[in-house]
């Protein structure tokens, strides 16, 4: 599968590596809004080897058009910010080129513009787009289910310089229909990302915990997804979509 990244900071330096080391596909090209690396090879950069091309673009340089004329991918990941979906997304909708999203946070005209596109083309959003953390976000609702009435707390921690609430944790408190107050965030060094759920019952407590070590882990999701999506027809999809096909296996 022929890949194109948009975004080339902390995370999507982390996505492109382990994208290069996985033979079932190629890292076509990466665009940023920056002009300071570009037509850099992303392999020579990140000290990879590699025959892809993953050439390094910028947005302020190059059309987004142009750049798939150029470099035709199957599908484009998203790791830059709420509004880069502008820049690329009708042109890919148009070309039914697949789109997996891992934006944090989309406001209410992105979430519909995800919706227009779909009906185009695959479209895909998690605002967290690690196995783990969806993992563990199945296996919350589950035992809500079972135990409606006990108290929840969620507990994310993230590096010092993130700003507001993890949009993770807000998505795990809306899945258990809690409000952002049960939501307990903590900025200090240099934490990837953490999320704890803690279940309160009479006499114990059950705690559920995923721990981003790396930076990596958002790529291994990135091609968990991909690979999930290949078989998909037009329409808008998460991660529980994903996961649910295979218990249904």
């Amino acid at each position: 599968m022929r890949i194109g990244l948009i975004g080339f900071g902390k995370t999507g330096k982390a996505v492109a590596s382990v994208i290069l080391q996985n033979k079932e596909y190629s890292l076509e090209w990466v665009l940023r809004q920056s002009a300071q690396l570009e037509h850099r090879s992303v392999p020579e950069f990140l000290g990879i080897p590699s025959d892809e091309p993953g050439l390094i673009y910028s947005s302020s340089k190059i059309e987004i058009d142009e750049l798939l004329d150029r470099h035709p991918v199957d599908a484009i990941i998203d790791f830059s910010s709420k509004t880069g979906i502008y820049l690329y997304g009708k042109s890919a909708s148009e070309r039914k080129i697949k789109i997996i999203s891992a934006i944090s946070h989309y406001k209410e005209d992105e979430k519909k513009l995800l919706k227009e596109l779909a009906e185009k083309t695959v479209v895909f959003w998690s605002p967290n787009i690690t196995l783990g953390v969806n993992y563990l976000l199945f296996a919350a609702k589950f035992l809500k289910k079972i135990a409606p009435w006990v108290d929840i707390e969620i507990i994310e921690e993230h590096f010092k310089g993130k700003d507001g609430v993890s949009g993770t944790a807000i998505k795990i408190a809306k899945a258990l229909d809690l409000g952002e107050s049960e939501i307990n965030s903590i900025r200090v060094g240099g934490i990837v990302g953490k999320h704890e759920i803690v279940f309160g019952f009479p006499y114990q407590t059950v705690r559920l915990i995923h721990e981003s070590i790396s930076r990596e882990a958002f790529g291994n999701g990135v091609l968990f997804v991909a690979e999930n999506l290949t078989k998909k027809s037009h329409g808008l999809y998460n991660f529980e979509d994903i996961l649910m096909q295979h218990f249904k296996e």
